[in-house]
């Protein structure tokens, strides 16, 4: 009975030593890169209006600014398992974060909106990169019983960039200039590139898999995916199908991703492993980790909006009430594997989808007077919400997986994040719209000539012009005006309500798949490797 029981624990010591501190180096070098790219995606948002000022650009010239690197970054997420394989991972990733920091660079140099629209979608193909290979190090490097702590360290690049871009993006643009916001990647840069080079061993390329290669899949993949990405971005800007470019878009990026899938599910060597998804945890993860992605972007997309059109916040001030949604993570995220240690991980993750859902409708009821002092508890509960999703969403995600198998799932997780981003902002946006225009109507109805109330409102504000200096006809017609944009202002107001209460419901939806979980045991490390 002693030989019995003394067995298994002198088999596990040699499984924790073997992950070393220079392999530690390597995944933290790794997990830079994540945050880095992540971090892009959100810094060039608060800073728009200065990029496109410099660049003579339109609104919606600009908007390709964001959708550029988007739509690079969407298409390299599924390829790069693949592509760590064929190069392997030290090379690819090597090249591709010294790529990313020369376009970068070229971002800050552009001379005009073509070359910021050319670098920006390089700044996003190389960048793309960083993130699912950041995952798959930690799936292949680090020892089961370490993987928690690991995906711990991507949970909070992969939640605490989005919301900390704003914030460094204003500050950067306000104090030195929007070129700096891309210069801010080289240092971490460097550090990412010395940290790979130490920590992550060197292994032989597999050029040969060039020759077997799914050609027609990573076609098909990249035109659908690309289609698809640029219809979510721009959708609301050209008025979704009343607009010929999207229509067209919208078949060509239907037929060419059912295209892939039928080559994926049919062909014996796939690029990308899509019978993943048959897996339960892994399905059901990976439809949480969509209506993430929806609720990670969504809420930095629209909060930012409000304080700029309703309360006339510059990038700085936008940046400080969002911080409060990223800086406390920093605190929450070292107890989390400790918690999916001593709790079911089911229950950490449904606790934080609540918590993420609750942040949501308490700015639901956001008002005209509603400032940065009013949004700061929101935006706490929501740091002590998202890494209680995240970071036991990767774990459950990635248990069972097979180190073979690790670049797919890596690639797969991460794109339905991103794309569950594309889908809300594109969602919030004609939301934003079309609710808009409901509750301008609506509150149209109420405010009307024929209200005494009104006309006492107006009497009233027709003297504050009067006082003013102002003719009797103009300051009548500047106290219609000004009425008109309080309907406005309460129209948009409730339009951005609408959008948190829709964020809110949606993850809340997205929980109830919790229930479907099979349980996973983290105690012991077993991810199933």
């Amino acid at each position: 009975m002693a030989s019995t029981n003394s067995a298994p624990f002198q088999t596990q010591p040699p499984v924790a030593p073997s992950v070393s501190i220079k392999s530690w180096i390597g995944v933290i070098a790794a997990m830079l890169g994540a945050f880095m790219a992540i971090l892009d995606i959100q810094i060039t948002n608060s800073s728009l209006k200065e990029i496109q000022a410099a660049l003579g650009a339109t609104l919606e010239e600009g908007s390709w600014i964001s959708t550029s690197y988007l739509v690079a970054e969407i298409v390299v997420i599924p390829l790069t398992g693949w592509l760590a394989r064929v190069f392997s991972t030290r090379r690819y990733l090597l090249v591709n974060a010294s790529l990313f920091l020369f376009f970068s660079i070229c971002c800050a140099w552009s001379w005009n909106l073509y070359s910021m629209i050319g670098f920006r979608a390089l700044q996003g193909f190389t960048g793309g990169v960083l993130i699912p290979m950041a995952f798959t190090i930690v799936l292949t490097t680090l020892a089961p019983a370490q993987q928690p702590v690991g995906l711990a360290i991507f949970g909070l690049t992969a939640v605490f960039a989005p919301t900390i871009g704003p914030t460094i993006g204003g500050w950067l643009t306000n104090n030195f200039g929007w070129e700096y916001i891309f210069y801010l990647n080289l240092v971490p840069g460097l550090l990412l590139i010395a940290g790979v080079a130490y920590g992550i061993p060197a292994r032989p390329m597999q050029l040969k898999l060039l020759k077997q290669g799914d050609w027609w899949g990573i076609l098909a993949m990249a035109v659908g995916l690309g289609s698809i990405q640029i219809v979510l971005e721009e959708g609301s800007r050209k008025d979704w199908f009343n607009s010929a470019f999207i229509v067209r878009l919208t078949i060509i990026g239907a037929v060419f991703l059912a295209v892939f899938f039928w080559i994926e599910l049919t062909r014996s060597q796939p690029f990308i492993n899509l019978r993943l998804f048959k897996r339960r945890n892994f399905g059901f993860t990976s439809i949480i980790s969509l209506a993430l992605g929806l609720g990670l972007y969504g809420s930095v997309y629209i909060l930012p909006l409000y304080l700029s059109q309703i309360q006339g916040y510059d990038p700085m001030q936008i940046g400080e009430v969002i911080m409060w949604a990223g800086l406390p993570q920093l605190f929450v995220v070292p107890f989390v594997p400790k918690l999916i240690q001593r709790f079911d991980i089911r229950l950490v993750m449904a606790v934080g989808i609540s918590l993420f859902a609750i942040s949501c409708f308490m700015n639901a009821g956001m008002s005209a007077d509603t400032g940065m002092d009013q949004l700061r508890w929101s935006q706490i509960v929501r740091a002590l919400g998202q890494p209680l999703v995240m970071i036991p969403l990767s774990s459950v995600a990635t248990s069972g997986i097979e180190k073979e198998q690790a670049g797919s799932a890596s690639s797969l997780f991460n794109m339905m994040r991103n794309l569950g981003g594309s889908i809300g902002i594109a969602a919030l946006a004609t939301i934003v719209l079309q609710r808009e225009k409901l509750h301008s109507n609506r509150i149209g109805e109420a405010v009307s000539m024929f209200s005494a109330a009104t006309q006492q409102r107006l009497d009233q504000m027709t003297q504050v012009f009067l006082s003013q200096g102002f003719s009797p006809e103009i300051a009548h017609n500047q106290a219609i005006a000004s009425i008109d944009s309080i309907v406005r202002r309460e129209a948009y107001i409730m339009a951005y309500n609408d959008c948190f209460y829709f964020i809110g419901c949606t993850l809340l939806l997205s929980g109830l798949t919790v229930i479907f979980l099979k349980k996973t045991q983290v105690v012991s490390g077993s991810g199933g490797h």
